[in-house]
């Protein structure tokens, strides 16, 4: 891309440095279509680690360091994109200043703390007629897209069972993920929305969730191996679920991380005529060896498709994610696979989860994506000031 994508990077913690590997990979392989302009943290060390990295892909010219967003967009008109890469709680926030001064948006997942929040989000990317992009890589992965592919064929016929089966046991501290404000949730949203995701990218469009939710664990532990130095979270640990979806599917999700002993994992989908695994496995009825459909997914790629989900070969499903959103900004046959919307959607899902579990009945999926279904919900967006917005738009 000769015109290359002026973008500030916004939020420079943990993931932001999966981001900037991400980076590095398309500048490796020469598809960087990304000039930095800006590095953005309330912690200036943070961003000046960042800005540093970026001069090393861009023949040292560094970007200039802020610790403020709104003196950044006030500061830098000629920044094209944003990419947000903070805290949950900020995340509406920060999204909602970039567009609403014109910038388009590719925002890691979730994409709000709330639905209120992601509703605020959306809301100001129609009004401002931006690109608004979710960062979720899993669905990209070679093993999902084989199965994807698969699913599509018709290997297994209709699906029927999608088990999605997590056990383990946490009990470390994970800092601000430990927060209900400032989280959202616990695992259950921050690795259950890539799990939501990946429901809907291979089994269509969510409709009911019915769950339990637990924190058996009301503690984490600096010394998690004899339970001494206990911190208290209030944040779940465990969740059961079941997700219908439009298409009579059934998913059967469970998320543990209060499971002490034996781990239990367990990812499948079952139709009429077999099961896939998430790696592309292929087990037909009445067998009991499993056949690998990578190679031949690969093969039934044209040129395009290949180009598409890896690009120049690579196999980073960060890097991927960043270089279609950079293309779509300049390619109007491009649009973000994981839309603002998808991310709405996938959020939902999570956030149905503990909407069913506070009213302890079923929720219609529809009426949590409108922001009609929120006890759960209701005191982050107090604590937030979440109070005002369009909410009717996306239902």
């Amino acid at each position: 891309m000769a015109n290359k994508v002026r973008i500030a990077l916004v939020g420079c913690g943990g993931i932001s440095g999966a981001h900037m590997h991400g980076y590095r990979d398309l500048a490796e392989k020469g598809i960087l279509d990304f000039e930095f302009v800006a590095t953005c943290d309330v912690n200036r060390n943070a961003a000046e680690t960042r800005a540093n990295e970026a001069a090393q892909l861009q023949d040292g010219r560094k970007p200039t360091v802020y610790e403020d967003v709104n003196e950044l967009l006030a500061n830098e008109p000629d920044v094209e994109a944003v990419d947000i890469c903070a805290l949950h709680r900020v995340h509406h926030d920060l999204a909602v200043a970039a567009l609403n001064a014109g910038k388009h948006v590719i925002i890691e997942k979730p994409l709000g703390v709330t639905m209120k929040a992601c509703a605020l989000i959306l809301e100001a990317a129609r009004r401002n007629n931006r690109i608004l992009a979710v960062a979720e890589n899993y669905r990209r992965s070679a093993g999902q897209r084989a199965t994807n592919w698969a699913l599509n064929k018709g290997v297994i016929g209709a699906p029927r069972i999608l088990v999605y089966i997590d056990y383990g046991e946490h009990l470390g501290p994970w800092g601000w993920r430990d927060s209900k404000v400032d989280a959202g949730a616990g695992w259950v949203l921050d690795g259950g929305v890539h799990y939501t995701d990946m429901f809907l990218y291979h089994l269509g469009e969510a409709k009911e969730v019915y769950a339990h939710v637990r924190s058996f664990d009301p503690h984490r532990y600096r010394k998690p191996d004899t339970k001494q130095d206990p911190i208290p979270v209030n944040v779940e640990d465990s969740a059961l679920a079941i997700v219908t979806v439009e298409s009579g599917a059934v998913v059967q999700w469970s998320s543990v991380r209060a499971a002490p002993g034996q781990r239990f994992n367990k990812h499948l989908i079952y139709g009429e005529e077999g099961s896939l695994d998430y790696g592309g496995n292929f087990t037909a009825r009445g067998k009991d060896e499993a056949i690998n459909l990578q190679d031949e997914f690969q093969k039934s790629l044209s040129a395009d498709q290949r180009e598409r989900f890896f690009p120049a070969g690579i196999t980073n499903t960060i890097a991927q994610e960043l270089w279609e959103f950079g293309k779509s900004l300049r390619d109007d046959s491009f649009t973000p696979e994981t839309d603002g919307v998808v991310g709405m959607k996938a959020m939902a899902i999570c956030m149905g989860v503990f909407e069913s579990a506070w009213i302890n009945a079923p929720v219609d999926l529809r009426e949590v994506e409108a922001c009609r279904i929120n006890g759960y919900q209701a005191d982050i967006d107090r604590e937030l000031g979440i109070l005002d917005a369009n909410w009717n738009v996306w239902a």
